[in-house]
């Protein structure tokens, strides 16, 4: 490795050595492994004397949303009334409050309550310009992410550092735990399939935070003409990759519990077929259904029109009958540190009209299995019958080649 490497490094409070101690923030106080269990977690936005005098007498733009908090209170409230100058907030998919819907339009707008303009980054602004920088010293990214290839959240932070690299802006991010950190699986996207719900080549759990994945951006020269990304990272206390993590705000309208975040990896795939994961239920990503499963299951959940919801749900008004995974238990995906495949594989079986299962030109959803899983492959292997082991050995070498890439630029054990 080249000295070239590390001197491009950003600095990471409390983790990577810096080059230029003067530029540090306030470093977090460090722990054993012993100790770090026995102390809380605390989010880097928690840790506010750690870069609060960083921020000070400097124009701060915000990447933010609900889950952006300090305690309780909204991160943009919290600095604005700690006297930081937040000038601009720039909003993802579903809005800086959440509450807009899949793939729905954010407009831009100002926000009522603080009277700081709000930037769209999600329809055709994808990252913020030079005009909407230009009043910016300091960009601050703080956003929780549930660890997949398909969440939209990997997508805005690549943007931001992209715009950050173009214009010379500092990022600061404020780092959150992955609640599916502990899980590095699936097929590598393949670049033919690259899309707005398949950006990078990796799989489908990358198992970093955004601060580890950030790097994996700037290290790997991710970002157009290998430009890098000047930045700084405020680390998770207390964390490690296998640290239980219950969100204290829903990181989504359609994932609304702790259960549905640790099965999203696995159930997101079935937003490419023909059955329906719970969308138009007030119990999405829990279940598995269609209605040509009736008599082969016995459980069924009927989705509905609820308010919000940007396109009508697959199978609306209609019994669904399938698989409800409510009270499955998790601990058997963090034992297991893989997907499950199980079920994807037994529905299909089940299913009567296979023509039919990964035709989902009835539906307005995401609808693309290839794009979702990043490979044509694993659709081909479904339909072919082969075991689980074969499917798993197919994302090999690649799957196997990443997990070492990613070693490169963990913060946590």
């Amino acid at each position: 490795m080249k000295l070239g490497f590390f001197a491009l490094l950003p600095l990471v409070l409390g983790s990577l050595p810096a080059l230029h101690p003067a530029a540090v923030l306030p470093p977090v106080t460090s722990t054993t492994n012993t100790a770090r269990a026995r102390q809380p977690l605390m989010t880097g936005a928690d840790q506010v004397s750690a870069y609060l005098p960083y921020l000070k007498g400097k124009r701060i733009g915000m990447v933010v949303n609900q889950t952006s908090i300090i305690g309780r209170k909204p991160s943009v409230d919290s600095l604005v009334s700690l006297g930081v100058n937040v000038v601009s907030i720039f909003g993802p998919e579903h809005g800086f409050r959440g509450n807009a819907s899949n793939g729905a339009k954010v407009d831009d707008s100002v926000d009522p309550k603080t009277g700081i303009p709000i930037i769209s980054l999600y329809g055709k602004n994808k990252k913020p310009s030079k005009e909407q920088l230009a009043n910016i010293d300091l960009l601050i990214y703080d956003i929780q992410d549930v660890g997949c290839r398909f969440y939209t959240y990997i997508n805005t932070l690549d943007h931001v550092m992209e715009a950050c690299a173009e214009h010379n802006k500092e990022l600061l991010i404020l780092d959150r735990p992955n609640p599916n950190g502990f899980i590095v699986d699936g097929p590598i996207l393949e670049d033919h399939l690259h899309s707005g719900i398949g950006m990078h080549r990796i799989p489908i759990t990358h198992g970093m935070t955004m601060g580890e994945f950030a790097q994996l951006i700037n290290g790997e020269g991710w970002l157009p003409n290998r430009q890098r990304c000047p930045l700084r990272i405020i680390k998770v206390a207390n964390y490690t990759h296998d640290t239980p993590y219950v969100l204290p705000v829903a990181p989504s309208p359609n994932l609304n519990t702790p259960q549905s975040i640790l099965l999203y990896p696995s159930i997101c795939l079935f937003e490419g077929t023909i059955i329906s994961q719970g969308r138009g239920t007030y119990i999405p990503f829990t279940v598995l259904g269609a209605p040509a499963l009736k008599g082969t299951y016995d459980f069924s959940f009927r989705p509905i029109s609820i308010k919000g919801m940007k396109e009508a749900p697959l199978h609306q008004d209609t019994d669904c009958y399938g698989i409800d995974l409510r009270t499955y238990d998790t601990n058997l995906l963090r034992k297991t540190r893989q997907l499950n495949l199980q079920w994807l594989m037994e529905l299909y079986k089940a299913y009567p009209d296979k023509a039919r299962f990964f035709d989902m030109s009835q539906s307005k959803e995401i609808g693309n299995f290839d794009k979702l899983a990043g490979t044509e492959k694993l659709k081909q292997q479904i339909i072919a019958g082969k075991s689980e082991k074969e499917i798993r050995q197919s994302w090999e070498p690649g799957l196997s080649a990443y997990k070492q890439t990613r070693k490169k630029y963990l913060i946590y054990p």
